[in-house]
C-alpha cells in the first residue's frame, strides 16, 4: 500500500472515528470509491493509536483529574458508569465479531445503517436538555445503545451522545462521556485487531509514523469541531450527511 493510501485511510479514520458519520463505515466506503484494498490488522492497530493520542490530548485535563482525584467518590462513580457503559460492546464485539466483520462486505448494509444514523442524529433536536447526572441506569442503556454501533455505518459517538441527550443529559456532558468512553473501546479493538495477526507484511517506520500521525492530527481537528458544533446545537447538520452518504451507498 502506498504512503498516498495510507493518508487518505488515516484521515478517514481520523475525522469519522469521532464525528458522528460512523468510522467504520466510511473506511468500507473508501477503499471501495477509491478502490483501496482493506489496509490489514497491523495499519487498523497503528490508526487506532493515533485516534487514541487524539483523546487523550483533548480531554488530557480531564484525565489527568481523575488519576489525581482517584480518590475521591464522584470520579470513582465516574469509572464505574465507564466500565458499565463498556462492558455491552466488549461482550458484543468478542462473541460476534466474526459475524460483524462480514458486514464489512456489504455496502447494503452500511449503507442502510448510514441512513439510521442519520434519522438519529436528526431527531435529536427533539431531546430534553434537563441538565441532569449521569446514573448507573442512564450509564447501562448508552452501553448497550454502543454495543450496538459495532455495527458498520452505525456510529458509536452519535448514538451515545444522542442517547444521552434524550436522557436529559447537557450535550457538553453528553459528548465528555462518549469520548471517555472512546479510550477503552478503541483500544479494545486494536487488542483484537493484534490478536488477529497473521503473517502481515512489516511497515518501515515512515509508514507507521504516517499512518499514527496522520489518524492522530486529522482526529484532535474532528473532536474540537464536534464539541463546537455539540453547543452550537447543530449536531443534526450530521444527520442530513449520513443519509444523503447512505442512499449513494445503496445505489452504488
Amino acid at each position: 500500500m502506498e504512503l498516498f493510501e495510507i493518508v487518505i485511510l488515516g484521515v478517514l479514520q481520523g475525522l469519522t472515528e469521532f464525528l458522528p458519520v460512523s468510522s467504520s463505515g466510511h473506511l468500507v466506503l473508501g477503499q471501495y470509491i477509491l478502490g483501496i484494498k482493506s489496509p490489514g490488522n497491523t495499519l487498523e492497530i497503528l490508526f487506532h493509536f493515533g485516534t487514541l493520542g487524539s483523546v487523550v490530548f483533548v480531554f488530557f485535563d480531564e484525565i489527568k483529574n481523575i488519576f489525581v482525584t482517584i480518590d475521591k467518590k464522584p470520579t470513582q462513580k465516574l469509572l464505574v458508569f465507564i466500565s458499565i457503559a463498556t462492558l455491552p460492546a466488549m461482550f458484543v464485539g468478542l462473541l460476534f465479531r466474526h459475524e460483524i466483520n462480514l458486514l464489512f462486505d456489504s455496502l447494503d448494509s452500511v449503507g442502510y445503517a448510514l441512513c439510521l444514523t442519520g434519522l438519529i442524529l436528526i431527531i435529536s433536536i427533539f431531546s430534553n436538555n434537563k441538565k441532569i447526572n449521569f446514573s448507573y441506569h442512564s450509564s447501562l442503556v448508552i452501553g448497550l445503545v454502543q454495543a450496538f454501533a459495532i455495527i458498520p455505518g452505525i456510529s458509536r459517538s452519535g448514538f451515545t451522545i444522542v442517547v444521552s441527550l434524550f436522557l436529559g443529559i447537557s450535550p457538553k456532558k453528553s459528548a465528555k462521556f462518549s469520548f471517555l468512553l472512546s479510550i477503552p473501546i478503541i483500544f479494545g479493538a486494536g487488542l483484537l485487531s493484534f490478536f488477529d495477526l497473521q503473517n502481515e507484511n512489516f511497515f518501515t517506520f515512515s509508514t507507521i509514523m504516517t499512518a499514527i500521525l496522520s489518524s492522530f492530527f486529522v482526529g484532535i481537528l474532528a473532536l474540537k469541531g464536534l464539541l463546537k458544533l455539540l453547543e452550537q446545537g447543530k449536531f443534526y447538520f450530521f444527520g442530513i450527511y449520513c443519509i444523503f452518504i447512505g442512499i449513494i451507498s445503496i445505489l452504488v
